[in-house]
């Protein structure tokens, strides 16, 4: 079965949730490779500038917007699985 959203056809689970919702899971949650300090930052540095311009729409009366906003903000309170359980094996016990 192929999933379409808004003429674009979703090529996995992932992308269809980036597609219906407009975000870019990575960009909040964060990468499940490896990142540098610097793509970490500049990867923060757009995801605060992102969830504050969905705030802003959802003050506005932007439902959706709103919506989006919690769940980006939640995303930034979370690690990928594959990476924290990547990190406990080799003895940093921390995520990157």
């Amino acid at each position: 079965m192929r999933t379409f959203i808004a003429g674009q056809e979703a090529a996995d689970e992932m992308e269809f949730v980036e597609l219906a919702l407009g975000i870019d899971v990575d960009l909040f949650r964060g990468p499940l490779e490896r990142e540098t300090v610097e793509e970490r930052h500049a990867r923060w540095d757009v995801a605060r500038e992102v969830l504050r311009d969905l705030r802003e729409s959802a003050d506005a009366g932007d439902e959706v917007a709103g919506w989006d906003a919690l769940y980006a903000d939640a995303l930034t309170r979370t690690v990928p699985f594959i990476r924290s359980s990547r990190d406990q094996r080799t003895g940093t016990g921390a995520a990157a």
